[in-house]
């Protein structure tokens, strides 16, 4: 069978190497005799996975003893509530800087929570313009609150192809981070956040599971009480165990995990990132106009590349043409239209030049 290039922004590209390993193992797991997917949540096999798979997240990202991570369901959009509903206390404030739908969203949540308990959510700064963010602030454009107990940022942005280049200056104000489209894409400080979440769907593994990483000083701050299930708490405490995790999800995360180690980790992972980004976006640039990315330069995303075409319908002939030739998922995102090439670790080199070969041709044959 021959597989497409996958360029959907989520759920996502995984690992060939994962896919055909969990294949293997699927009806007798590591010789058990049962599928992975019968395995107990309370067996020493899955407890084995279950462990390396925090251990692998930690050495790749250089976590510190400080850090606890623990795999929950409901994906990001929980962590838009639980996020203020564990940290953010009554008379409390948090910042949160808007730089696209999904930060937007987090926002719409904090606020609920906030109503509701007495506490506060500041917009410190947004991009929007005419509905549409093209940049991500700089640092002189953010009106931080010091008192602040945390300051939430979406560091790369699926839907507009954004992302932080380097991360904002609080001033000791713990950084709370949706990570969910660019987690493990590069080597970053992980020091200033106090928490950081992420969906698995797009660079870790499969829809099902978020990884929640979380400062062990931010523990101290939780909020009491909360419902069981909804506090972070609960699920530090009981190694995520507290009730049945997802399983095969966390499982797929730990085959992406050893691929990406045996592939040099995240320093080798974010130089083919950036030369991957750096084909498109230069055939973007050197088509003469008729592919327009309209993100600013310093701003552009190297996970998810959006353009515009000369119209609507020659965008249209472009998918289409796309998935004729065999490359998946490049329609932007419905609420904005255009093109989007979603270049996630597990698309490699290789199947970015494939598609920057297309986008050469088509323009050749259409411009």
């Amino acid at each position: 069978m021959a597989r497409l290039h996958n360029y959907y922004a989520g759920p996502a590209a995984l690992p060939l190497a994962a896919l055909e390993a969990a294949q293997k193992e699927l009806l007798d797991f590591r010789g058990g005799g049962v599928s992975v997917m019968e395995t107990s949540h309370r067996s020493k096999e899955y407890d084995a996975v279950h462990n390396e798979t925090i251990a692998l997240i930690k050495e790749l990202l250089s976590l510190g003893e400080e850090f606890k991570v623990v795999f929950l369901q409901g994906g990001a959009s929980l962590q838009f509530a639980m996020v203020p509903m564990n940290l953010l206390g009554k008379g409390q404030s948090a910042d949160y800087i808007i730089t696209g739908s999904w930060s937007q969203k987090a926002l719409k949540e904090g606020q609920i929570i906030a109503a509701s308990g007495g506490g506060q959510v500041r917009v410190a700064a947004t991009t929007e313009k005419e509905k549409a963010f093209t940049s991500i602030p700089t640092q002189d454009q953010l009106k931080l609150d010091p008192q602040a107990v945390y300051c939430h940022i979406t560091t790369n942005n699926t839907i507009f192809g954004t992302q932080w280049r380097s991360f904002p200056q609080t001033g000791g104000v713990p950084l709370v981070a949706d990570m969910s489209s660019d987690i493990l894409s590069r080597k970053f400080d992980a020091k200033p956040f106090g928490l950081i979440y992420a969906g698995a769907q797009k660079n870790l593994g499969p829809a099902g599971v978020t990884v929640v990483i979380i400062r062990e000083d931010m523990l101290a701050k939780l909020q009491k009480p909360l419902p069981t299930m909804l506090s972070y708490a609960t699920h530090v405490d009981k190694n995520s165990l507290y009730n049945t995790p997802p399983c095969f999800a966390v499982y797929m995360i730990n085959l992406v995990l050893r691929w990406l180690k045996d592939r040099g980790g995240l320093e080798s992972m974010e130089k083919e990132n950036l030369a991957k980004a750096k084909l498109i976006y230069d055939a973007i640039d050197q088509s003469k106009g008729f592919y327009r990315c309209p993100v600013e330069r310093d701003s552009r995303s190297y996970m998810n590349v959006v353009f515009r075409l000369p119209s609507e319908e020659k965008e249209k002939k472009f998918a289409a043409d796309g998935l004729a030739a065999g490359f998946l998922g490049l329609k932007g995102h419905r609420s904005v239209g255009g093109i989007r090439i979603s270049i996630y670790n597990a698309n490699g080199l290789d199947s970015v030049k494939d598609v920057v070969g297309f986008m050469k041709d088509f323009a050749a044959r259409k411009g």
